[in-house]
């Protein structure tokens, strides 16, 4: 059993910085989160030892000091808060923030928005929420429910797929050929990494192991690329999850990690797979030579 690590994987900037504020803030005096600062139960249990609180976006707090989640809120939402007497950090990803920009730019020009991400994603739900008549696309047949508009502008939730997202757009222009379809790549570029060194992987390994929270987005989409691709995979949050009896049939396991997962997570699911490979190789006859892991 050979264990191959993804080029890319685990926490990208936006996540990082937005856990280092809220811990810094935490140390000045009760906060609360509006949501999953992140979709990782590992980093919400060190928020709660650290003593920040965990509650709504659209309901209210009992701190003085409230912050927006790396997902990002609407302006409305933001500013309602604001109007609440609370002080508001704000911890959304600048390449959320930036799809932010590009759809009120769109709208501002006349064009008719369309996200195209999960509905009900607590990111679409900032990215829409300030234009209700948005239209949120997520399979080929909600395009049926586009507008007859004559300018139509597009942008992705960050975490989609980016194979995915050009896809849909090819579709929404071949449903509206008189339309004037602009599109903006907003797909961020750590997401855009972890799915190329997953392809990578894909190419290498019979089994993969994906870390990261069952309600995270872009890793459950790592997780659907190497179930297609025909792998067995384990997704796990931590690595007293696995369990030996797995990987008795497998030759090479790939690990790799969603944006939303500490690096000492992956590091300690990669030393326990390890072990586990070890086993296997001591159970290999003396005859036999025994791969080593890597």
């Amino acid at each position: 059993m050979t264990l191959k690590l993804a080029e890319h994987y685990g926490l990208c900037f936006g996540v990082r910085d937005a856990i280092a504020e809220a811990e810094r803030l935490a140390q000045h005096g009760p906060l609360t989160i509006l949501g999953e600062l992140v979709h990782n139960p590992v980093v919400r249990d060190r928020l709660t030892r650290a003593g920040v609180r965990e509650g709504a976006l659209d309901r209210t707090a009992d701190t003085t000091q409230v912050m927006i989640t790396a997902h990002g809120a609407s302006d409305a939402m933001r500013a309602a808060w604001r109007q609440s007497g609370r002080g508001v950090a704000d911890g959304t990803c600048p390449l959320v923030r930036h799809a932010h920009d590009q759809l009120r730019q769109f709208v501002q020009i006349g064009y008719f928005p369309v996200v195209i991400g999960q509905p009900g994603h607590v990111e679409v739900k900032g990215l829409v929420g300030d234009f209700p008549g948005a239209l949120v696309v997520h399979e080929e047949a909600d395009i049926a429910t586009l507008p007859a508009e004559l300018k139509i502008g597009i942008i992705s939730q960050t975490t989609q797929p980016i194979d995915r997202v050009l896809a849909l757009l090819t579709a929404i222009r071949a449903a509206r050929p008189q339309s004037d379809v602009r599109f903006v790549d907003t797909v961020c570029q750590p997401t855009k990494n972890r799915q190329l060194a997953l392809r990578t992987l894909i190419a290498e390994c019979d089994t993969m192991v994906v870390v990261g929270g069952h309600n995270s987005n872009n890793t459950l989409q790592l997780v659907a690329a190497a179930e297609v691709a025909g792998l067995t995979v384990f997704h796990i949050e931590r690595a007293d999850e696995l369990r030996p009896d797995w990987f008795a049939g497998a030759n090479v396991v790939g690990l790799t990690a969603g944006t939303s997962t500490l690096k000492e997570t992956v590091a300690e699911v990669h030393a326990r797979l390890g072990e586990i490979a070890r086993r296997f190789q001591h159970a290999v006859p003396s005859t036999c030579e025994p791969k080593g892991a890597q």
